[in-house]
């Protein structure tokens, strides 16, 4: 205490000590005011002199564009949310808020605030920084690539990807000649402008492409990786061509483009055959190292801004260059996932979307102001699905995959996304493009891009129907969060039905929320969720169809899933508490302001599966899946050598066939505990009782009148119905006692409820 007041006084003497200097000091100084000029100010008053100083600083260049990127950040969430909500990728939000801001709608219905938003000495800024963000987005598209993949598909995906550059690239030039004369001619030359729209026919957003087959549980499917390797191939090939017609249109002729090509040609093979086998060295010394440091991930960006910088001065653009940069980085997954988590975030959530930003101020939707450029913008379309679509369909079918795989390949190669965007804005800036040309081309990009998610389900749906599987195995599926809890679920799977399992067909499924997450990152999640269940399924030698998927529709998903799948029973798991929630939860509402529940909501929605699933949730899964449902409550869950069955009466004889299942299968001994009524529960009790023939040493019952009177084994499992459940955690202290269960409510009793 005394230290504290010594330097308290310490800290009041310094501060009157030299505040006295400092006044003494500015006091002596006044006999320079002589010097001084007088400022004329038209108001002295000290409110109009703050509004001045406030309005410089308003229309201070850096503010400007601080207040510009908050507002295109706010706008590219927002639609982003919007679109995932409706089943859409988010980029095609962000590309739709890009729109938004500009003179489409912004710019038509409040102009004065666009005039000062978006001025036009302030959109070199933007531009600058955009491209900055492109840069490292290519660069971690580059590094996305999986070589192996494309290696291991290579016959199917060069006839799939060639077929989809080709076709649109023809049509697009043959389409180039109704629209040349009229509406590009007095800007550039036919050559330049018909290899664009040949160009932009042809791109498919790789990006976009992966996360739908993420999102849609692809990955790991023939049909799925067969997609990813066409996109990847198709996406190497179409950027090389497109820094061929940027060569061809900077020089004019495509024999003076020959210098640049060359020059194009000789910068691949460094990269390739020098730069990529010496960071593969390096990255080797770097792969057992924990951390790779600051030396290392600087000079991997000087590697980055050489790069770029070497195509944009042979006059390929600089965003090719990031892309080759990205392609030829070293192969080791661990660099690569530590360099895309460095890099991959703020070029999507920072700078992409002043990219998004900057295009909208472009695309000025008013420029399609007759019915002549509205058909010629369908004619676009038309001629881009029918190339791309009908291409890419077409191949697939003749390299032998089936129609209704043709088709969804077709349909995803269809999508164009950001990357039509990105060579749609370098046309735009060498001037091929004009401005009602390009803004057609946007909306082109929108649309197919738009339409992929509907018409993947249409495909999916209209061969549903001539794919009806004649199984008569029982398909069992359970969803978990936790890998540990994975293997608790499948070992409750185990005592329910034994060897069965081996005839059964056995769906596990893990969900990460969030669909912002890179392909990468999540192939390598879906491995560490499954690693405890696979171990145990090998040695049960038990097989498990293993579904991942990223999705911020957590509920919806799994719904999805177990009615797509016709599963006869779905197994999840749930807190401790689970069912008491709603009495806490209505408790909390009366005691807590507004705002807290809002962020107590938000943060409750935020939880991930298994522990953590609420009964509201779980009982809005019950409601809209077509089979029983099963909640595994975890209560130091172990070794298990008695199986319980707690039963209500006769409304729980659907239990009956689980307590013979269990019966049939193992050692396990069974102990069922009967409510005995005044009734007519003597012939359910027979039913019990008729259940034990043939297993004396394993069955016991015990009857009973007061369930709160139990002593339940804490080394049991208990089975007991949803319904009893219910009714048992009205006593909190017997609830809190009970072991381990699993409360299983039946697909009759959402019948009867409806």
């Amino acid at each position: 205490m005394k230290k504290i007041q010594r330097n308290g006084i310490l800290y009041i003497f310094m501060i009157l000590l030299f505040g006295g200097l400092i006044y003494a000091a500015i006091n002596e100084g006044k006999h320079f005011d002589h010097f001084a000029r007088l400022v004329n100010l038209t108001d002295g008053s000290s409110f109009n002199m703050f509004r001045n100083v406030l309005i410089d600083n308003l229309n201070n260049p850096f503010s400007i564009l601080l207040i510009q990127i908050v507002v295109i950040l706010f706008a590219v969430r927002l639609f982003s949310f919007l679109f995932k909500y409706i089943g859409q990728p988010g980029v095609i939000g962000e590309i739709v808020a890009g729109i938004v801001l500009g003179p489409s709608l912004l710019g038509y219905l409040f102009p004065g605030f666009f005039g000062f938003l978006f001025r036009h000495e302030s959109l070199m800024n933007l531009q600058l920084i955009s491209q900055i963000g492109l840069i490292l987005f290519m660069f971690v598209i580059g590094m996305e690539l999986d070589f192996s993949v494309i290696k291991n598909k290579i016959n199917e995906t060069l006839v799939i990807s060639h077929a989809g550059i080709l076709v649109p690239f023809f049509l697009g030039i043959l389409a180039s000649h109704w629209v040349y004369e009229e509406y590009a001619s007095q800007q550039t030359a036919f050559l330049p402008f018909a290899l664009f729209i040949g160009i932009s026919m042809s791109i498919t957003a790789f990006p976009v492409l992966a996360r739908i087959i993420q999102e849609r549980n692809m990955t790991k499917t023939p049909i799925g990786i067969l997609s990813i390797a066409s996109a990847a191939n198709d996406d190497v090939t179409a950027w090389c061509l497109l820094a061929v017609v940027i060569a061809i249109a900077k020089a004019g002729t495509f024999a003076s483009a020959l210098y640049a090509i060359g020059l194009t040609l000789l910068y691949i093979v460094v990269m390739f055959f020098v730069v990529r086998p010496f960071l593969k060295k390096v990255g080797n010394v770097y792969a057992n190292k924990e951390v790779i440091n600051k030396t290392f991930v600087s000079f991997i960006f000087l590697i980055l801004v050489i790069s770029s910088t070497l195509t944009e001065l042979i006059g390929i653009h600089a965003l090719f260059g990031a892309f080759i940069a990205g392609v030829v980085m070293p192969p080791n997954f661990g660099f690569r996932k530590v360099m895309m988590e460095k890099v991959e975030d703020i070029s999507l959530v920072f700078f992409l979307p002043l990219f998004f930003a900057f295009t909208g101020l472009r695309t000025e939707i008013g420029l399609i102001d007759s019915p002549q450029l509205w058909g010629l913008c369908g004619l676009f379309i038309l001629v881009a699905v029918v190339g791309k679509f009908g291409g890419c369909a077409l191949a697939s079918r003749l390299v032998g995959e089936s129609w209704k795989d043709s088709l969804i390949v077709g349909t995803l190669m269809n999508t164009r996304g950001l990357m039509e965007l990105v060579a749609l804005n370098i046309g735009y800036e060498m001037g091929v493009l004009p401005p009602s040309i390009f803004v057609i081309l946007v909306i082109m990009a929108l649309v197919t891009t738009f339409m992929t998610t509907p018409l993947l389900s249409f495909v999916e749906k209209a061969f549903a129907k001539q794919e009806k599987i004649n199984s008569q195995s029982k398909k069992l599926l359970f969803c978990f969060g936790r890998p540990e809890t994975g293997k608790d679920l499948l070992s409750v799977y185990l005592l329910l039905f034994g060897q069965q399992l081996k005839k059964s067909h056995l769906i596990a499924a893990h969900y990460t929320l969030g669909t912002d997450l890179n392909p990468v990152k999540a192939e390598q999640y879906a491995k560490d969720s499954f690693v405890l269940v696979g171990k145990e399924a090998r040695k049960l030698k038990i097989p498990v169809d293993k579904r991942y998927k990223v999705t911020d529709k957590l509920i919806g998903e799994m719904i999805k899933l177990t009615n797509t799948e016709n599963a006869d029973l779905l197994l999840v798991g749930a807190g401790y508490n689970f069912m008491k929630e709603n009495t806490e939860a209505d408790n909390y509402k009366l005691k807590k302001p507004f705002i807290s529940r809002l962020f107590a909501r938000i943060g409750k929605k935020s939880l991930h599966l298994s522990g953590t699933l609420f009964k509201e949730k779980l009982e809005e899964i019950m409601d809209n899946v077509h089979c029983p449902v099963a909640v595994f409550v975890n209560r130091n869950y172990g070794d298990v050598a008695t199986v319980s069955f707690l039963l209500g009466g006769e409304i729980d004889s659907f239990l009956l066939p689980y307590i013979e299942s269990v019966l049939s299968n193992g050692e396990i001994t069974v102990k069922v505990y009967l409510f005995e009524s005044q009734s007519d529960n003597i012939i359910f009790q027979r039913k019990v009782e008729e259940l034990a023939v043939g297993f004396p040493d394993k069955f016991s019952m015990q009857l009973f009148t007061n369930a709160f009177d139990l002593m339940l084994p804490k080394e049991s499992l208990l089975f007991l119905s949803y319904d009893v459940c219910s009714k048992l955690a009205e006593d909190s202290p017997f609830y809190d006692s009970l072991p381990s269960f699993v409360a299983i409510r039946p697909y009759a009793s959402v019948i009867n409820k409806e």
